[in-house]
């Protein structure tokens, strides 16, 4: 467009860099009025707008920094609920619709020896969640890291079934119908251990085989029938290589699983991502859309942004990292499938992100990473308005039954095939050599 009168985008846009800058220098003067903070609170926060779309919108939280004494007598989850408590409880509180435990219900938290368990921080956290309204997903039931050190030197070929039958009875069973989601199996895929089927070489796998995978889902199932059972797995976002194949075994390994009839209704998606780097795209779009076909829902289940090699000071950090939130988020919460969004915990302040000693995590500056919604001091971070504007555009105007999976596409790399208990189920043709090199 041109020019309109006598103005031109040129006079326009110097107009307001002198209104800006007039503006910002009245702030400075002695007694200038402050002007108020966004309201974040309330029927402001992420919970309430992630409720006003359906989403379930919370965070992993750690039962032992949550308090469950001082609060008002018939405090509820609301516009004033938290009021009280210390800064961490009372955001968790505000801003969390849904939670799950960052490390307490891990089996080296639950099983301090071989005939025990230790429930204290688990109940705890069902406790703050029934007290303010908040769901609880359970994490996780079957992994191949954080087992208790008893573990390597007590389970064997013979009695790893049964370990494993019975913490899943025993844990999942104490929670029967007040969990979301569990978190069955986690992180089972590691393509470059180099197996066909891109099971990770883990103690499971070396003790039961790959039927421990259907054993957990089948115990868990039993153990809750009401809870959404969920496999669990990270570094299946991108359109990188290793991304790319990782996610292609993901998607067959749930083929699998939905072929034979094993109870699983959700797909998990981490999403712990890089500030720099590669975007998330069509990729994880099309996993969703293949998981919507098999009637499992989707949850964002672990999201942080990364901020550990983007050189600059904490705007630049706090610009790039809710860039990332804002791509990401619009391009997978308008799936009707998606049906839950956490982040890998509510404030800076105890990011495991802060607290790992790994190259990965570490900056060369020393600073410390702002990869959640609040920061340090518990105040909104612009991630924070990130995730909020996903939520606010997101549409869900169809449910999970009401998706019509489109006529097969014979190409199509991710078709069921034939596996044992399935007969008549079609093979898929090999995968291209640039996924499986």
């Amino acid at each position: 467009m041109g020019k309109s009168g006598n103005w031109s985008r040129r006079k326009f846009a110097m107009m307001a860099a002198s209104v800006s800058l007039s503006r910002s220098l009245l702030a400075l003067r002695p007694g200038a009025p402050v002007a108020p903070k966004v309201s974040v609170r309330g029927p402001d926060s992420l919970r309430a707008h992630g409720a006003a779309v359906g989403l379930p919108v919370g965070c992993a939280a750690v039962p032992e920094l949550l308090e469950l004494t001082g609060e008002r007598a018939g405090e509820q989850a609301g516009e004033r609920a938290g009021e009280g408590h210390d800064p961490y409880t009372r955001t968790v509180i505000e801003q969390a619709g849904i939670l799950v435990a960052e490390n307490s219900m891990k089996w080296s938290r639950l099983r301090p020896t071989p005939t025990t368990f230790d429930f204290a921080p688990a109940d705890k956290l069902f406790e703050f969640a029934g007290r303010y309204g908040q769901l609880v997903r359970g994490h996780n039931l079957c992994w191949h890291e954080q087992l208790p050190p008893w573990f390597a030197t007590t389970a064997t070929k013979e009695n790893a079934e049964s370990l494993l039958v019975q913490h899943i009875q025993a844990v999942a069973g104490r929670y029967a119908g007040r969990v979301h989601s569990w978190d069955v199996v986690n992180e089972a895929i590691h393509v470059p251990d180099g197996r066909s089927d891109g099971l990770r070489k883990s103690p499971w796998l070396a003790l039961l085989g790959p039927e421990y995978i259907e054993l957990a889902f089948a115990t868990a199932a039993k153990a809750d029938p009401q809870a959404k059972l969920t496999y669990n797995d990270y570094d299946i976002e991108l359109d990188t290589e290793e991304h790319v194949a990782k996610r292609a075994q993901v998607l067959l390994l749930v083929r699998r699983l939905h072929a034979r009839g094993i109870p699983i209704q959700a797909v998990g998606i981490q999403s712990h991502l890089q500030a720099s780097g590669p975007r998330p795209g069509a990729g994880v779009l099309s996993l969703i859309r293949e998981a919507a076909k098999m009637g499992l829902e989707v949850y964002i289940t672990e999201m942080d942004v990364n901020s550990h090699a983007l050189p600059g000071s904490a705007d630049l950090q706090d610009a790039a990292v809710a860039d990332v939130y804002k791509q990401y988020l619009n391009l997978v919460l308008p799936e009707p499938n998606v049906k839950a969004l956490l982040t890998w915990g509510i404030s800076d302040a105890h990011t495991w992100l802060n607290q790992s000693k790994q190259p990965w995590a570490l900056r060369s500056d020393g600073a410390r990473q702002r990869p959640l919604p609040f920061d340090d001091s518990y105040e909104p971070t612009p991630a924070f308005f990130a995730m909020r504007g996903a939520v606010d555009s997101a549409r869900r105007p169809l449910a999970p039954a009401d998706i019509m999976a489109p006529e097969k596409d014979s190409k199509d790399l991710y078709a069921p095939f034939a596996v044992p208990g399935s007969p008549g189920v079609a093979a898929p043709p090999a995968l291209p050599a640039s996924v499986v090199e």
